[in-house]
């Protein structure tokens, strides 16, 4: 079987998660990276890959890929995914897909009129409860669900003088804590629930308003405090925090809040699922356990094991009960299904995993969000 050629692009922490993800996938070979910084060499040789570049477009004529990743900063992610499309490539995306929504639309077209497989990294999709509680709702097990309250916390931010390119509106966009991680909570709403948010009411809140950024690189200074003079006060345009009130087309209801300085939650999504049968309670930092909540019986607690899962949601368990699963093997799980339609030709309709049109409809959704702080009024998508 000839193995499909994969290149990544971009060897931030994002990259390097999927180069590993990719090696546990028989049939597939990474066999190029590209970096944008001097380190480039450095770096693919700790990967253990022996071709690497630091000018894209000969990355991309290069060594005949089959498909490339894109896990740059955002503000690269339209050129990077129109110049791999445009050269025949397959394009896997970290999201946001693009910046803006006609960017993404023009991914989408381009992907589509190429005949090019197309994917957006929600790799949170594909921890088995997530899938396990989808399945749940689609064979009816939910009933109407009526409400929906969802979280995801990070403390990462938490002091001021935390920085990093997410900051700057310029290279991440003009959100930040929903736009990068409020955008795996929302899809994943949609996703579980079967359900589609048609309004909603936002308020932003930055906490700290102007940040120290570091003059000097901070890995030269490991280990050692910063000086005074070594920081620079920069003013931050960006949401540290978002709470969010979400209308569904079912009539019923729901809130986020997302956050990035919130002191001891180093990642925590959590979600909470009211239906007229049960309610459902996950969150990612215990991924192998589900609450399921009942009124006239005990509550139940399923733990990962494919032999209580339903079939649906078995498929992407790969250790029996007790062998937890987590992070690294949600990238795995996607992947085998990207790279299986790469293989065999699959048809879009058939695709199972997020495409560009989920990486479309989330900066749709996010937009309105920043519509609604800014406005201060419901938005309606």
């Amino acid at each position: 079987m000839k193995k499909i050629r994969i290149g990544i692009a971009g060897l931030g922490f994002i990259g390097p998660v999927h180069l590993e993800a990719l090696r546990r996938i028989s049939g597939v070979e990474v066999v190029s990276v590209y970096h944008n910084n001097d380190d480039v060499q450095t770096k693919a040789e700790q990967l253990g890959v022996t071709r690497y570049y630091q000018d894209y477009d000969e990355f991309l004529a290069k060594d005949a890929l089959d498909c490339v990743h894109i896990c740059t900063p955002n503000f690269l992610h339209f050129e990077m995914a129109q110049k791999a499309l445009s050269a025949g490539l397959h394009v896997v995306c970290e999201k946001p897909l693009a910046i803006t929504i006609p960017e993404a639309e023009v991914l989408l077209r381009l992907a589509r009129e190429k005949n090019a497989v197309h994917a957006v990294h929600f790799n949170v999709r594909y921890y088995p409860m997530v899938r396990q509680m989808r399945t749940m709702r689609e064979k009816g097990e939910l009933g109407i669900i009526h409400s929906i309250m969802g979280s995801y916390l990070q403390d990462w931010l938490f002091l001021e003088t935390d920085y990093n390119w997410r900051l700057e509106p310029d290279q991440s966009g003009e959100s930040r804590a929903i736009a990068d991680i409020g955008s795996h909570l929302i899809d994943l709403l949609e996703y579980i629930s079967g359900l589609s948010i048609i309004a909603v009411m936002a308020e932003f809140d930055t906490v700290h308003k102007v940040r120290k950024k570091p003059l000097v690189p901070v890995d030269t200074y490991s280990g050692k405090l910063l000086r005074a003079e070594d920081y620079a006060d920069v003013p931050i345009h960006t949401e540290d925090t978002a709470h969010v009130l979400l209308r569904f087309d079912n009539g019923h209801k729901g809130s986020i809040t997302v956050s990035q300085v919130a002191a001891g939650r180093k990642n925590r999504l959590a979600l909470e699922i009211l239906s007229t049968e049960k309610s459902l309670g996950w969150e990612s930092e215990r991924p192998n356990e589900l609450w399921v909540g009942e009124r006239d019986k005990a509550n139940g607690q399923l733990l990962r094991d494919p032999s209580l899962f339903h079939p649906e949601a078995a498929q992407i368990i790969s250790y029996p009960g007790g062998h937890n699963e987590g992070f690294a093997d949600t990238s795995k799980q996607l992947f085998r299904e990207i790279y299986a339609a790469i293989r065999t030709g699959q048809a879009e309709t058939e695709w199972g995993f997020p495409t560009f049109a989920d990486g479309l409809r989330e900066l749709q959704l996010c937009e309105a969000i920043i519509q609604s702080n800014s406005e201060k009024r419901w938005v309606d998508l």
